[in-house]
């Protein structure tokens, strides 16, 4: 069993303490940061004052960034199937031959 580490984490100035597994402190604390630094952002380039603003626009921001290396990943995945099927059909008529 792994190791439980509790952990407190603040975001747009709350602390939110977590009990998590040792391993996901890391990435927590870094997804933490990026959600400071993009409030930051926000609220420099778009005077947005309102916290629920703010945090319901980057999680606008970090929902579009998944669902785009998603369709982006699916594109790569459609390219090499064709290279394959391309190759296998090469392969397959040089062994007929």
């Amino acid at each position: 069993m792994s190791e439980k580490l509790k952990i407190k984490l603040s975001i747009a100035n709350r602390v939110y303490p977590l009990t998590i597994d040792a391993n996901q402190e890391e990435g927590l604390r870094k997804a933490a940061k990026n959600i400071e630094a993009m409030i930051k952002q926000f609220e420099q380039s778009y005077s947005v004052r309102d916290k629920q603003d703010v945090l319901a626009m980057c999680a606008l921001q970090f929902a579009s960034q998944v669902e785009q290396k998603t369709i982006d990943k699916e594109n790569v995945n459609e390219h090499v199937e064709e290279k394959l099927k391309t190759l296998n059909s090469l392969l397959h008529s040089h062994l007929i031959s």
